[in-house]
């Protein structure tokens, strides 16, 4: 049985950070399903390789009933901006930012589209990112500029968000409420 987190409805918006396995994505959903159906998972990840293909799947499985899925690896404030109204996770922040790096789009020109179509809808929007400057500093060029865009992408959704949770070893902890 899944717990269910602590939701205020003026939580409009909400990032949930963590680690690899941390259980981040379990409890975003959690909060998602809080509010009445349809719920909306816009999916930013691409499979590349069969274990992400099976991932993906396995990730799909785990959700119970009731989910519409959006695949949208570049223009996620489009599908926000379609999508006013109804709860929406954003899985993930920081494979959204892989996409963009990789395909060398503006990083900085997408992340305000996305911050002004987040603000301008009604339902609540919950975010969910992968923490990752909590390690080394890394050897090469294109990996230090994704920590650090994802570190800054990161404070730019937690500065407008109302709830930001850190999650470690499934347990949710409240960074801002």
């Amino acid at each position: 049985m899944r717990e269910r987190i602590l939701v205020r409805k003026e939580h409009r918006i909400s990032l949930v950070l963590g680690g690899a396995r941390s259980g981040k994505s379990r409890i975003a959903e959690s909060i998602v399903t809080t509010y009445p159906k349809p719920w909306l998972y816009l999916a930013t990840g691409r499979a590349f390789d069969q274990e992400m293909q099976d991932r993906i799947v396995l990730h799909q499985q785990a959700r119970e009933v009731g989910w519409q899925t959006f695949e949208e690896p570049f223009h996620i404030a489009q599908v926000l901006n379609e999508n006013l109204h109804q709860p929406i996770l954003v899985d993930c922040l920081t494979l959204w930012l892989t996409n963009l790096l990789l395909e060398e789009k503006d990083v900085h020109a997408e992340t305000t589209k996305l911050l002004e179509a987040v603000q301008k809808r009604s339902g609540p929007t919950v975010f969910v990112g992968n923490e990752v400057g909590l390690s080394i500093v890394p050897e090469n060029r294109l990996v230090r500029r994704f920590r650090d865009e994802a570190g800054l992408l990161h404070q730019k959704i937690g500065s407008i968000a109302d709830q930001v949770l850190f999650v470690a070893a499934g347990f949710p902890i409240t960074l801002k409420s």
